[in-house]
């Protein structure tokens, strides 16, 4: 081997990360025969969020990069709480991040397999019914400290178990009398092993299998056992499942009958500022319509940021960017909201948006004259080319684009004062209008006409450029700014607080006047631009074609803002 492939072999193994470190073992061992099975198994229960994308990008990518499949199976143990809806919503999120599964499972098709290796359990005496109640047999199991307490069902007869537990699921016995437990190591000091539970009574119809079953399996039992009936080779989990993972093993043992064995790795969960990740706290957001709903664009659900505007890949290089690790930590939004920045400005076209529009009126340029000026459509991209914008005497700004009393360093428009009309003319700001409550209404200015960009003059130094749109060539628009919906940097961990008290009042801000370029016209729902000067922008699904919707993707890095705030 030359010298220059070692280098390249070293840097690809400083390249990986833990988990593929241990895959590649995996293979180089044989084991599993050399395969590479995942699968993402989340719950129906609601809409995947940005956490959840770091396990799609992981699993899906794991079986991709080594030639291996990747399934998708629903975790539908618990019928009161999922529903079709959700099932429908993460096909299609998965879909939208670029993915695509293999095959299609649910626990619910290993219902039948389950319940036979329970029965094994309780005719091997390694299983029993336990007739406490849940409170009872929280404070039987002891502390991490101190060792649990035999259930005094824990010897009953193999054959009254047997006969139990298939009346607990015959619809004979009441939700909450019992459950069957597995009988493992009430001393042990994972609390995990302590005479779990594996199957409890819901009287509830599933929403696949209907009334068949009134037993069902908790997560712990089914979800190792559904790995090896699939043939995972790698069960990827997040850190709170390290704990778990001793009874996932003695599950597999008491079943593997040959050499295959899943194996359970833990990563660290993905974190992040001003957001809470829960599902259950995310479902109360929507309940108590503090959110429009599922996919408002201040969630960190994946419908959500893709209403917002964020990409596909824009989500895909931030997961990569973080990385995995068995340590716990906090991302901050900035990284994720850099990573659309990012993508957004290599491909969006460059228009023109006033969000608080305030008349500018050219006193020196003849009346009903219209021309056109060349517009770069992205400056990073010159294959995407140019577009003819439509200039007249009367131009609508932004009202901060213009101050009467400036302070040092505002270089836009104030009397005397030059700035550059954006892809037009050198102006001189000559003075304003103001109604009868003093506010500004309009202002005035004079262009000198040797310095359309393009002409020899137009390289004349002028230290503000801004943006503007044509009145009579411009179109209103509603537009939506949205801002982190927390105020606290972790929303969740506030322990005197609900965390519902620590939402932005200000995180929805709608602009109803707007004004926007006519080339916008035929804007498709969910098609971006980015607004010069503002950011990134995209049509929003609630959009008409006689009234368009901009929800604000993210703000441009603004050197104004920090001025401001010395």
């Amino acid at each position: 081997m030359s010298f220059t492939e070692n280098s390249k072999l070293k840097e690809n193994k400083k390249s990986l990360n833990f988990i593929e470190e241990i895959v590649e073992n995996d293979l180089r061992e044989g084991k599993n025969g050399g395969r590479v099975q995942t699968r993402f198994p989340p719950e129906p229960n609601g809409y995947l969020h940005i956490g959840h994308a770091k396990a799609i990008c992981l699993d899906f990518g794991i079986a991709e990069k080594y030639g291996g499949i990747c399934n998708l199976r629903f975790d539908d143990t618990n019928p009161v709480k999922e529903d079709v809806e959700y099932v429908d919503s993460i096909m299609e999120d998965i879909r939208w991040l670029g993915f695509q599964w293999e095959n299609v499972y649910y626990a619910s098709d290993y219902f039948q397999q389950l319940w036979d290796f329970a029965v094994k359990l309780i005719k091997e005496g390694k299983a029993y019914v336990d007739e406490q109640s849940a409170e009872e047999i929280a404070k039987q199991k002891g502390t991490p400290t101190q060792p649990g307490i035999n259930s005094p069902y824990r010897d009953r007869p193999v054959e009254e178990s047997l006969e139990l537990f298939y009346k607990m699921n015959s619809g004979e016995i009441p939700e909450g009398k019992m459950v069957l437990r597995a009988k493992i190591d009430m001393s042990s000091p994972n609390m995990h092993l302590r005479d779990p539970i594996m199957y409890r009574i819901i009287h509830l119809p599933h929403h696949r299998t209907g009334t068949k079953w009134k037993a069902y399996p908790m997560y712990d039992f089914a979800h190792g056992q559904c790995d090896y009936f699939e043939g995972v080779t790698h069960s990827l989990c997040t850190l709170e499942f390290v704990p778990h993972r001793p009874l996932y093993d003695w599950f597999i043992d008491q079943l593997a009958d040959g050499d295959y064995r899943p194996r359970q790795i833990e990563f660290n969960r993905l974190n992040m500022t001003y957001t809470v990740m829960s599902k259950r706290k995310l479902l109360q957001l929507v309940q108590e319509k503090r959110v429009s709903g599922w996919d408002d664009p201040r969630m960190p659900t994946l419908c959500g940021l893709r209403r917002r505007g964020y990409t596909p890949q824009s989500i895909r290089n931030f997961i990569d960017d973080i990385g995995y690790t068995r340590y716990e930590a906090i991302i901050d939004v900035s990284l994720l909201e850099h990573s659309i920045r990012e993508d957004l400005n290599k491909k969006d076209i460059r228009v023109s948006g006033v969000l608080d529009p305030i008349k500018l009126i050219i006193t020196n340029y003849p009346e009903g004259k219209e021309e056109t000026v060349t517009a770069v459509n992205n400056p990073e991209d010159e294959t995407m080319g140019t577009r003819e914008v439509m200039f007249s005497r009367e131009l609508w700004i932004e009202r901060d684009d213009f101050m009467e009393n400036p302070p040092k360093k505002y270089f836009r428009l104030t009397p005397g004062n030059e700035v550059r009309l954006k892809n037009a003319y050198i102006v001189k700001c000559t003075g304003c209008k103001k109604d009868e409550n003093g506010n500004v209404v309009e202002v005035y200015a004079e262009y000198d006409p040797t310095t359309r960009s393009g002409m020899p003059n137009a390289n004349r130094k002028v230290k503000g450029t801004i943006h503007w749109v044509s009145v009579p060539h411009s179109l209103d628009a509603e537009v939506r700014l949205f801002d982190r919906l927390f105020l606290a940097e972790n929303p969740g961990e506030e322990k005197d607080k609900d965390f519902k008290e620590l939402l932005n009042p200000n995180s929805l801000i709608v602009k109803k006047n707007c004004k926007i370029e006519m080339y916008l016209k035929d804007a498709q729902p969910f098609d971006s631009f980015q607004f010069q000067r503002i950011g990134y922008f995209n049509v929003d699904p609630d959009s008409t074609k006689d009234h368009l919707i901009f929800n604000r993707t993210v703000a441009l890095k603004d050197s104004w803002s920090k001025i401001k705030q010395r």
